[in-house]
């Protein structure tokens, strides 16, 4: 089994979560395209500014998925606390539909695993086949 190891100035680290958060009453807004693909774009946008990586992303109709490399010293809660609340701000101040259906956009709370008991190709597989089960 081959693992790839990153590092920062402190910490040699393979970390990797499966994530997974819910609309507010799991109600259906992710299911408007534009809404879906702005998502993603947040997401991906802040991420990008970290020292985080994303290896997978789902995005359905009323959760989504993430397989992320999480570096230790940055924290997994910091991380999806921080995806939560930048995409629930930008969601709800440019779409209406996001503010009149559900009080707040998530949940309080996520689900977070590690993959120390999958291999990443089982996950990725697993969420991939999310996409063809919710449509």
């Amino acid at each position: 089994m081959n693992i790839s190891y990153k590092t920062n100035s402190n910490v040699c680290y393979s970390c990797k979560y499966h994530i997974i958060w819910c609309t507010k009453y799991r109600r259906n807004i992710l299911s408007d395209p534009k809404i879906a693909n702005r998502l993603r774009q947040i997401i991906e946008d802040f991420v990008e500014t970290t020292t985080n990586e994303i290896i997978e992303l789902v995005i359905n109709e009323d959760h989504v998925h993430l397989l992320v490399e999480c570096d230790p010293q940055y924290g997994i809660h910091f991380l999806v606390k921080r995806l939560k609340g930048l995409s629930s701000h930008h969601l709800r101040k440019e779409f209406s539909e996001t503010r009149t259906r559900v009080p707040t956009l998530w949940t309080n709370s996520y689900f977070c695993s590690t993959t120390g008991g999958a291999t990443i190709e089982t996950i990725k597989q697993y969420i991939e086949n999310q996409k063809l089960r919710n449509k």
